[in-house]
């Protein structure tokens, strides 16, 4: 996967280093896919990501899809330079001053215009093709939801291989999972759903993490959640939560423990869903 290699040259890096004619193309570009009256909202939440909102922004600017669509963010009330990245690239934003990503996602939610919701994180790129594959999912019958997969960029603490066999493992769990407990399977990053639908279920802001696995759950009892394995639908992002658990290895190996522990998953339904903080949420 090369695609995002360009956007690596203001990953990671502070806004004041990005070349300014880096910024007017995206500011361009993005000008160019709003449209008026959306068919999708493309919502990208931050909380002080100057480090890697631009390249987020970047790459979504060369998004090629057929269908109208939007482009607007929520800051979360950043102590950094997120806004300012906002306002430089011509994004419209709102301020969400409640911080999470329950908050913050809701905010989105009550300002998007469109027919389909795409959750956007901020320290991840996204394919060309990634908005106009999930919402052609979106719009067969009775499908409500639809989450897609992403890849980890290789570095020193990562190597590639180690990346390959890490994904290949998770990707076949989620996948196995998608058929019984879709909703195990959504992570925020990667997920989109029916707007009308979605203010009906609502966010959850009174839990940590979970709250859009809790809204693919709600989500259920209105149609389909689909799974999408293809490439063009495959974001790239960076460790986040992987890397808090130590090395590579041991954020493997615990990954490993909980998917075997919870291997019961694969195989029947259940009305609950079980954020990362073991709370459970009905």
């Amino acid at each position: 996967m090369t695609w995002y290699k360009k956007y690596l040259a203001v990953y990671e890096k502070p806004f004041n280093e990005a070349p300014q004619a880096v910024i007017e193309v995206i500011k361009e570009n993005i000008r160019h896919l709003q449209s008026d009256h959306p068919l999708v909202s493309v919502v990208v939440i931050a909380y002080n990501e100057e480090k890697h909102l631009l390249a987020n922004l970047w790459s979504l600017s060369d998004t090629q899809c057929k269908y109208p669509l939007e482009i607007i963010g929520v800051d979360n009330e950043s102590a950094d330079r997120t806004a300012e990245i906002f306002q430089a690239c011509g994004v419209p934003y709102y301020t969400e001053h409640q911080h999470s990503c329950g908050y913050a996602r809701r905010c989105g939610l009550a300002h998007a215009k469109g027919k389909y919701y795409i959750c956007i994180d901020s320290d991840t790129m996204y394919p060309p093709k990634y908005i106009e594959t999930l919402v052609r999912k979106l719009e067969q019958p009775d499908m409500v939801a639809v989450s897609s997969l992403w890849s980890y960029i290789p570095d020193k603490q990562h190597p590639w291989l180690g990346v390959k066999l890490y994904e290949f493992f998770r990707d076949s769990y989620l996948f196995l999972q998608s058929f019984k407990r879709p909703e195990l399977s959504v992570r925020g990053l990667v997920f989109a759903y029916n707007i009308a639908y979605g203010r009906k279920v609502g966010y959850r802001v009174d839990i940590v993490r979970g709250e859009d696995g809790s809204m693919a759950l709600g989500l259920k009892k209105y149609g389909k959640i689909g799974f999408i394995r293809k490439r063009k639908a495959r974001a790239v992002t960076g460790y986040g939560t992987v890397g808090a658990d130590g090395s590579f290895f041991n954020s493997f190996k615990t990954r490993a423990v909980k998917a075997l522990k919870n291997a019961g998953n694969l195989f029947i339904k259940k009305e609950i869903y079980e954020d990362e903080d073991s709370n459970l949420i009905k």
